[in-house]
């Protein structure tokens, strides 16, 4: 909110210093202008005898007007700001409200390449898959599966927290609903007539109960990187 008078804007805060002129016969009226409240700066402007009237006036506002004084002590420290001009206000600097900051969009990954690209630096997956065992025996394959299967396991819980999408064990007797969903159930063996169906369940299956995989901040270059370069300098 704005206070205009004849060429004067005041901030919203300076509404109350207004007031007290009005009192005073410092100004002759005032307008009150809602569409927007921005800064100002004090403009440069003639020296003027008016002036020393205003000062001379303001004096016993201050004086006698404690809200009155706290806010020319305000406006005097630039906390607020008014402009002159002649029946026009220029801002002199943009609105707190309205000062965008700069907004470069984040890059894409796809979220196959994210999920490698944790189990690879959280497990190093890729390295082991991508490793030929033949040059190894089983006692050395077995001990970096270990580790490998341990961690990896941390970052499927930590992002999909999987959970079996039947709850009977395997080897069971479930019953298999007439409207289920063909990507929810895999029927195998003799498959005949029509749903409900009934049989031994194989594998208890899997869902996640959420997906929160990390958030990409790399280049468009790097959106593709699975694992980076590792350079050690010397």
């Amino acid at each position: 909110m704005r206070i205009k008078t004849s060429g004067v804007t005041i901030d919203k805060k300076l509404f109350f210093f207004a007031s007290q002129e009005l009192r005073y016969g410092l100004v002759d009226k005032c307008e009150l202008n809602c569409a927007t409240a921005v800064p100002y700066k004090i403009l440069p402007e003639k020296f003027s005898m008016s002036r020393v009237l205003i000062a001379f006036r303001a004096f016993f506002a201050v004086l006698f007007h404690g809200d009155t004084a706290a806010l020319v002590q305000a406006t005097l420290s630039e906390k607020y700001r008014l402009v002159l001009r002649d029946d026009v206000v220029v801002a002199a600097d943009p609105p707190l409200a309205e000062i965008k900051l700069s907004e470069t969009p984040l890059s894409k990954q796809n979220e196959a390449l994210t999920l490698l690209a944790t189990l690879q630096r959280e497990a190093r997956l890729i390295d082991f898959l991508k490793e030929d065992l033949n040059d190894y025996s089983d006692e050395q394959v077995g001990g970096a599966v270990r580790a490998i299967h341990r961690d990896s396991a941390k970052v499927i819980d930590r992002v999909f927290a999987l959970r079996p999408l039947v709850a009977e064990e395997d080897g069971a007797q479930i019953h298999v609903p007439t409207d289920f969903d063909a990507a929810r159930y895999r029927l195998t063996g003799n498959v005949s007539g029509r749903p409900p169906y009934r049989g031994k369940l194989q594998h208890h299956g899997w869902e996640a109960t959420r997906c929160d995989l990390p958030q990409f901040i790399g280049s468009p270059l790097a959106a593709k990187t699975v694992a980076p370069a590792e350079v050690e300098i010397a």
